[in-house]
């Protein structure tokens, strides 16, 4: 794998959102890492229907909560962290091969304690328009992944 990036979602909760990033992941030799708990079943149909006939071809591994997927990190990979209260804007970031990119669920984003424990590491979007709240989970996911792409120079 080239980038050998890997998407970590946190406790998602829209089976279409979590189907189109695995498409996502499968177009640019990235792995899916979910966190449970799953707001659906991976055999969702909503899932599928949004990673279409690519799903099956995903490279997705599941984790039953937070702290057992980051005792199995190795301690010396990049973690990036994403949240719109991240006090940096991600473009201020170098993203390393094999970065584990951290987003959380759709309605709570991450958790609190751990954007307090990674604050350094935690980046936002840069949201121009005050009345938006919050950008899509799946669109939030592509952006990220392009420009750490982009970066590597993949």
């Amino acid at each position: 794998m080239p980038h050998q990036l890997n998407i970590v979602l946190v406790e998602p909760e829209i089976p279409m959102n979590t189907g189109t990033i695995g498409r996502l992941c499968l177009a640019t030799e990235s792995t899916l890492h979910l966190i449970e708990p799953l707001g659906f079943e991976i055999s969702d149909k909503q899932l599928k229907r949004a990673g279409l006939d690519y799903w099956k071809h995903v490279e997705v591994k599941t984790y039953p909560n937070l702290e057992l997927f980051l005792a199995k990190i190795p301690p010396s990979a990049q973690k990036v962290f994403f949240s719109t209260k991240g006090e940096k804007d991600f473009f201020q970031h170098t993203f390393q091969p094999g970065a584990y990119l951290f987003f959380g669920s759709e309605t709570r984003g991450l958790p609190q304690d751990l954007i307090q424990a990674h604050r350094e590491q935690t980046y936002c979007i840069p949201q121009y328009d005050d009345r938006v709240r919050s950008i899509n989970i799946a669109n939030v996911v592509s952006i990220v992944t392009y420009e750490a792409i982009r970066q590597m120079g993949v």
